[in-house]
């Protein structure tokens, strides 16, 4: 994947701090077990790659977006999409989140402070 062409998103959010609840959100998102129609939704509004990492209960996920990619925008059409609603409702039972909340609610973006290579 050419990163240049890419535009890239790092997000945080908290889990539970249970240990029965983090072994369930990560067989989640375990390879296969994320719903289809879900990562379909997330390639259809332009997220060409997803990683979540965990740290105790601490979520860090890297998304890399078309160039194009409006963040609100493609939030937004994706929480309309089949099983969208559905998937989160299941995760937020894992999150520290309120009730009811969008996953652009949840996630939240986080500023890139150093590079490298800059």
């Amino acid at each position: 994947m050419n990163r240049k062409k890419m535009k890239r998103y790092c997000k945080t959010m908290e889990l539970k701090n249970d240990p029965e609840i983090i072994r369930e959100y990560k067989k989640l998102h375990a390879p296969g077990s994320a719903w289809p129609e879900v990562t379909r939704g997330m390639k259809q509004v332009g997220i060409r790659d997803m990683e979540i990492y965990l740290h105790g209960t601490t979520l860090f996920m890297i998304m890399d977006t078309v160039p194009e990619f409006d963040h609100d925008r493609a939030m937004s059409q994706l929480s309309k999409l089949p099983r969208q609603a559905e998937w989160e409702d299941v995760v937020s039972r894992y999150q520290k989140t309120k009730a009811g909340a969008a996953a652009k609610d949840k996630w939240k973006v986080m500023e890139k402070i150093f590079k490298l290579n800059e």
